[in-house]
C-alpha cells in the first residue's frame, strides 16, 4: 500500500510524463506539417517547370504564355508562383525553364512561414521533328 505522499509523488509524475508526451505530439505534428508543405512546394515547382518549359516553344499549340502555364500548375499544387524565367523561342534550339514557387504554411508557436521551391526544366523542341 502507498502512503498518501507516495501517491501524490507518483501523480506528479504521471502528470510531468503526460505533459512530456503531449508537448512532444505537438513537435512531431508540426514538424509533419512543414515537412508536407516543404514536399508540396516541390511537387509544385516541378510541376509548373515542366508545363512552362514546352510552351516555349511558339508552334508546340499552347493558348497561353509559359508563365500561365506555370502559374497555373503551381496553383493546382497549392503554391504561388514567384518567378518563371521562360522566354519564347520559335527555334528549334534546346531550352531551360526555371521557376519558383511558394507556399505557405501555418506553425503552431512560429506563426506563418513561406517556404520557396525552385525547379528547372529542359525542352528540346527539335526531337519533335527530328528522329
Amino acid at each position: 500500500m502507498l502512503s498518501a505522499s507516495d501517491q501524490g509523488s507518483a501523480a506528479v509524475l504521471v502528470l510531468a510524463v503526460v505533459v512530456v508526451a503531449a508537448g512532444l505530439a505537438v513537435v512531431i505534428g508540426e514538424v509533419g506539417i512543414y515537412l508536407h508543405a516543404n514536399a508540396r512546394a516541390a511537387t509544385a515547382a516541378d510541376a509548373a517547370s515542366l508545363a512552362a518549359a514546352p510552351v516555349t516553344f511558339a508552334p508546340f499549340g499552347a493558348s497561353g504564355s509559359p508563365r500561365d502555364e506555370a502559374r497555373r500548375f503551381a496553383r493546382a499544387n497549392g503554391a504561388t508562383l514567384v518567378s518563371c524565367a521562360c522566354r519564347v523561342d520559335r527555334s528549334l534550339a534546346a531550352r531551360e525553364v526555371e521557376v519558383q514557387v511558394r507556399v505557405d504554411v501555418d506553425l503552431w508557436g512560429l506563426g506563418r512561414r513561406s517556404l520557396t521551391a525552385t525547379s528547372r526544366a529542359r525542352f528540346d523542341p527539335s526531337k519533335l521533328v527530328l528522329p
